[in-house]
C-alpha cells in the first residue's frame, strides 16, 4: 500500500487533532505542491443544531479514534467516483455523532 492510499484511508473515520482536542470527522485529504497532507475535520453540529466550523490540520496531528469509518470509504481506483462522475450528490447520507 502506497503512503498517499494510507493517507487517504484515514477519510471517514472520528478523529482527535493531538495539538488542540479538537474531535470530528475525517471528510477530505489534501496533498499540496508544498508537501503537506493535511485533512479536513468536520466537527458536526453544535448545541443549538448549527454546522461547526470545519478545520483543516496536518495528518501528523491527527489520532484515529474509532474503529470503523461512518460512512464508506470512496473507491478511487476504479469506477465513477476514481473516474470523476459521482459526485457528493449521488453519496449516501450519514449521521455525525
Amino acid at each position: 500500500m502506497s503512503h498517499v492510499e494510507q493517507h487517504l484511508n484515514i477519510l471517514g473515520f472520528k478523529v482527535s487533532d493531538l495539538i488542540t482536542g479538537v474531535k470530528g470527522i475525517a471528510t477530505s485529504v489534501s496533498f499540496d505542491l508544498y508537501g503537506c497532507v493535511q485533512v479536513l475535520v468536520n466537527r458536526g453540529l453544535d448545541s443549538k443544531g448549527e454546522i461547526q466550523e470545519q478545520r483543516w490540520f496536518d495528518i501528523s496531528r491527527l489520532k484515529v479514534i474509532s474503529k470503523t469509518a461512518v460512512i464508506d470509504q470512496p473507491n478511487f481506483t476504479q469506477g465513477k467516483q476514481a473516474e470523476g462522475k459521482q459526485g457528493a450528490a449521488e453519496k449516501p447520507c450519514c449521521t455525525m455523532v
